[in-house]
Formats: structure tokens, sequence, C-alpha cells
């Protein structure tokens, strides 16, 4: 499997690429009472999310790098992959769902699920192919009960 850009640096250029739309192309500006708080907890939520499976991670002592799924010595199932199978990409996601709410411009919407189908197709896909490969039965039953993103 041959990445082109880490998720978190992938994540970042759709968020440079939202605040560009919102400053250039704004299409329509909005707000709402609470949208600060909205920011907020998407922003604490995605980061809670995403260091979730960051620490599953290091408990199973299994790998983090999204270049190397073949590393992975280890199918975690607990904690909060018992909720989500890509917990950290969930995080990044919400992250962006934050920076749409303070970016309050309608035109950054598009990059969110942009971002979703690429991850799904170029990230999330070879990853599954490599760990149905590597857990074999186990990895196609844990995900059945569990779903992608949440």
């Amino acid at each position: 499997m041959h990445l082109k850009l880490p998720p978190p640096l992938l994540m970042l250029i759709a968020l440079g690429t939202m605040y560009w739309l919102s400053e250039h192309m704004p299409l329509w500006r909005f707000s709402f009472w609470g949208q600060s708080a909205v920011t907020l907890l998407l922003c604490l939520g995605g980061t809670t999310v995403g260091l979730a499976g960051v620490v599953s991670f290091a408990k199973a002592r299994t790998t983090v790098d999204p270049h190397r799924p073949k590393k992975t010595s280890t199918l975690v199932t607990g904690g909060i992959y018992r909720f989500s199978r890509n917990p950290m990409y969930l995080g990044l996601l919400l992250l962006l769902i934050a920076a749409f709410f303070y970016f309050s411009a309608l035109s950054g919407v598009i990059i969110i699920p942009l971002f979703v189908l690429y991850m799904n197709n170029f990230q999330i896909g070879p990853e599954e192919g490599v760990l149905e490969h590597l857990f074999g039965d186990e990895y196609r039953r844990y995900c059945q009960q569990v779903r992608r993103w949440c």
C-alpha cells in the first residue's frame, strides 16, 4: 500500500482549502447562537476520539503509521474501537466539521464529503484489505459488528 499523503497532512490541506474558500468564495456566510460552543464541542470531540484511537493502539503495542499497515501486530477491537473502526480518521473529520462552523461560510462544506470519499477510497479501503489479509475471519467478524466511521 503506497500512500501519497499522511491523513493528518491531508486534513490540514482540506482545512486550508476550507479557509481559502471561506475567504475568497464564501457563497453564504452564517452565524447562529451557540456557534462557538458547537465549534468548541466538535474540536474537543474530534481530539478526544482521535487520541482515544492512538492510545488504544499504544496499549496494544501496534503501529499507528498508516504507511505501514502490514506492521500491524494486533487487531485492536476494544476501547473506542468498539464503536468505530476508524476513530483517528473520525477525529480528523470532526475537526473539519468544527472548522466549517468556525469559518462560517457555506462554500467550505463541499470539502467535508470530499475528505470522506478520499479517505474511504484511498486510505481506509486499502488498509482494510491489508487487515483482512492479516487477520482473516476475525477481522471480517469485527467489520460486521462495528461501522467504519461510527
